[in-house]
């Protein structure tokens, strides 16, 4: 940021001093900060010292200084430090300031830039012969969605063009400002198509809101007249023993052992078809589990013995004669 410096003393008036009106806001913002805290007020004095002259004069920052009790420095350390206060004479009706940051400029700043070198002076800072206008480039504005703008002392003007901002500038040469605001027809920051919600007020204006108010009072009004029983949604009854009453600990309902005998009723369960083997599964139909089948004489054994290739034993019949059977003895 440049270097910021009071005009030169040639153009500095001798003395400042606050007229009737601007005295009353003065102490109205004072009146803001606590007992030992007046010092906080030296923006808005500064403020309302540059909007009764136009510019802050040297002698209005010694004068608000004063008024605050405190030293010179401070208070030209705040009036140079802030790029709102204006130093230097400036146009005594209008002081456009072009915002050059980089939404205004990819909208056509420098297009309003030029018609403000055309139409008031070649330079920043200097004014027209009539010294009525004069234009600067300065940061941000705060009114970027309504790209490319200008503000003239506390008004914006957005939604320009180059051949709208000429028209302008010579409004205010006529003393004749126009309604600031963006320059397209729409609604502060609203769509550019228009709105897209909100589009009955009736549902946002304090009137409906009380209207609705009033309604649910007397809808609650009404209802309380009437009582509704208590709804037993949240105590399910269940035959689950954590909702069973008599086996709450302790319970004011007991119950007989013999109603409870009488209540257990045992299930009838068929033994043989709880036993079956499943034939799909196990590929056969039988019992998995009991008592085995006690062999009889003929089962006794799986392969009966043999003699000489000959089956022998109670399961085993041959036709052969018994002498056939015997060896045959070996010779002594």
């Amino acid at each position: 940021m440049s270097v910021r410096r009071l005009a030169e003393p040639a153009v500095q008036p001798a003395a400042f001093a606050f007229n009737r009106a601007k005295s009353a806001e003065v102490k109205t913002w004072i009146k803001k900060y606590p007992k030992g805290r007046e010092q906080s007020a030296v923006i808005p004095l500064l403020m309302l010292a540059q909007e009764q002259d136009g510019w802050v004069t040297k002698a209005a920052i010694e004068h608000v200084a004063d008024m605050l009790g405190m030293p010179y420095i401070r208070a030209l350390e705040v009036a140079t430090f802030y790029t709102q206060f204006q130093l230097k004479p400036v146009g005594t009706r209008a002081h456009i300031q072009v915002c050059g940051t980089t939404p205004c400029m990819l909208r056509g700043s420098e297009a309003l830039m030029d018609v403000c070198r055309a139409k008031i002076h070649h330079d920043q800072f200097h004014t027209n012969e009539d010294g009525t206008l004069s234009w600067e480039e300065v940061e941000c504005l705060g009114a970027c969605v309504n790209a490319p703008m200008v503000m003239v002392f506390k008004d914006t003007y957005e939604d320009l063009t180059p051949e709208r901002l000429a028209e302008i500038i010579d409004a205010f040469a006529a003393g004749k400002p126009p309604q600031p605001g963006p320059q397209i027809g729409r609604v502060y920051a609203a769509p550019e198509t228009g709105l897209t919600s909100l589009r009955d007020e009736k549902t946002v204006l304090k009137s409906t809101r009380d209207r609705e108010a009033k309604a649910a009072a007397r809808a609650a009004k009404a209802g309380a007249e009437a009582p509704v029983a208590p709804s037993n949604a949240a105590k399910p009854k269940t035959d689950a023993a954590e909702t069973n009453p008599t086996l709450k600990s302790p319970s004011a309902r007991k119950a007989a052992p013999g109603g409870e005998q009488a209540a257990s009723v045992a299930p009838k369960i068929d033994k043989a078809a709880a036993n079956a083997a499943e034939p799909s599964v196990e590929k056969s139909a039988r019992q998995r589990t009991g008592p085995l089948k006690k062999p009889g004489p003929d089962a006794a054994y799986k392969a009966p013995e043999k003699l000489d290739g000959a089956p022998i034993g109670p399961s085993g019949q041959t036709d052969k004669p018994a002498s056939a059977m015997r060896k045959p003895k070996k010779p002594v």
